[in-house]
């Protein structure tokens, strides 16, 4: 049986051979990712390289550092003791402190007050602002923990003032359209400027990028609806998230950005630790399993591994047991025909879509087959969450691959042939070929009567034999 998840796996440049590659993609990776916080361009050129290799079918999808914070100039490493106080600072002062931390962002003193916690590394130390002047903070560990350099700094509650993209990230953009990458997941996104200030740079130089929103923090849970308005997808990242935000709200804020997701139609992700003790052991705890599981329930599109693959023990496994569990669970899912809370927005594309899903329920129907020349069709079937494949003939392969994080959707390539009838039949015959259906076996096509580029008008159910034979 397939699974109608998709699965990201992050992939590093000290493991990315073609066979290792071959391997996860026989499991059930849909999309690579590459995390640009830890590669340089020739790193990731690499990976692309490679990939490319492999299939043209596997989506790329490069991730930005975003607006973040880190510790800088820690030459060596120390142990700071629950009580002590340090002085921190945004950038170099005058006064030589050797019990002074520096962070990478000059105007962080400015945007912190008197009171607020500061997590190094992930939360493994906190530190409390007990004291404010001008050039720097006066900070208090409430544990013992170490300071090391480069370790992430979060203020959850604070809106920093840090613009969206860095020089680095800037690179990457650039870099991104030179080599035709399909998605950029942007960090730390707070609201549709930070996404506006991407969409820009793509916009002059006539990219066909799409971008991804990484949601980790609260402005970024707050300003949702406008986000996904700017969207092709949203990234629910839950490891600066729950760092940001008490963990006990992170499921509940997950759901409801799933929710939001797949009412506007956008491809939704979540990621981070789904299977983090897979890194070092071969099998998985039932509370990963249950996470996977839940997500999949919630109606997900896509599940993410991050150090899993990049650089863990048992990468084939871990996205063997992402497709198990998908597959397991998908079994029990069942579109709600009756009130499905997908709105049509009286779309054409949106009613037809709801229409061939409903009608799936209620018939024998094998699957249902549309053509797409920008991959809305197909996201709009995925959204209504039928329990059939969708099979997707587009027009470019580059939309072939931005299906690849739509759920239910399996979709390739084929040629724009000058009538309806003339598509219907070269569909049929070469979805019998992959031995996707037979003859006798009843499938529903939504298509356009007036060429791909005029959007859908029709949806047809039928026997496969009757639609062979029409012309």
């Amino acid at each position: 049986m397939k699974k109608n998840t998709k699965i990201i796996a992050t992939i590093s440049d000290k493991k990315c051979d073609v066979k290792f590659l071959s391997e996860l993609f026989a499991e059930g990776m849909n999309v690579v990712r590459l995390n640009t916080a830890h590669q340089t361009h020739d790193d990731a050129l690499k990976v692309i390289r490679n990939v490319r290799k492999v299939s043209d079918r596997i989506a790329l999808l490069v991730d930005t550092k975003g607006p973040e914070i880190r510790t800088v100039d820690v030459e060596t490493e120390f142990i700071l003791k629950k009580g002590d106080r340090i002085k921190l600072i945004g950038q170099k002062t005058d006064f030589d402190d050797a019990d002074c931390l520096q962070v990478s962002y000059e105007g962080f003193v400015d945007d912190i007050d008197l009171g607020k916690k500061i997590l190094i590394d992930d939360g493994e130390l906190e530190l409390l602002v007990v004291g404010k002047e001008k050039n720097f903070l006066i900070v208090e560990a409430q544990n013992d923990g170490p300071i090391k350099n480069r370790k992430s700094v979060n203020v959850p509650g604070v809106a920093i003032k840090l613009p969206s993209l860095s020089e680095k990230d800037r690179g990457f953009i650039q870099f991104a359209i030179e080599q035709d990458i399909d998605f950029i997941a942007h960090s730390f996104v707070r609201h549709k400027k930070d996404v506006l200030d991407i969409q820009e740079i793509l916009d002059q130089k006539n990219s066909k990028i799409k971008i991804i929103a990484k949601i980790e923090n609260q402005e970024g849970v707050d300003n949702i609806d406008e986000i996904i308005e700017h969207v092709y997808g949203v990234m629910v990242a839950r490891g600066d998230l729950a760092i940001e935000i008490p963990a006990q709200k992170i499921p509940v804020i997950q759901r409801r950005i799933i929710r939001k997701c797949v009412e506007s139609k956008k491809p939704v992700i979540i990621a981070t630790q789904m299977l983090h003790s897979m890194i070092n052991n071969p099998r998985p705890t039932r509370a990963e399993v249950s996470d996977i599981a839940n997500a999949i329930y919630s109606r997900t599109d896509a599940i993410m591994l991050s150090g899993e693959t990049a650089y863990g023990d048992y990468p084939v496994e871990a996205v063997r047991v992402m497709k198990e569990v998908a597959v397991e669970v998908e079994k029990e899912l069942f579109p709600d025909t009756r009130n499905n809370f997908v709105p049509s927005n009286h779309e054409l594309t949106a009613i037809l879509a709801s229409s061939a899903v409903k009608s799936s329920q209620l018939l024998p129907i094998k699957a249902i087959i549309t053509d797409t020349l920008t991959g809305r069709t197909a996201r709009y079937l995925s959204a209504y969450r039928g329990t059939h494949p969708v099979y997707a003939m587009c027009y470019s392969a580059r939309v072939m691959r931005e299906l690849s994080l739509s759920y239910g959707v399996e979709a390739s390539t084929c040629e724009m042939l000058a009538s309806r009838d003339e598509f219907v039949k070269v569909s049929m015959y070469s979805l019998m070929d992959k031995k996707y259906f037979t003859s006798q076996d009843m499938v529903i096509i939504i298509g356009g009567s007036f060429g791909p580029s005029k959007g859908v008008s029709f949806m047809e159910i039928s026997k496969v034999d009757q639609l062979t034979h029409k012309v």
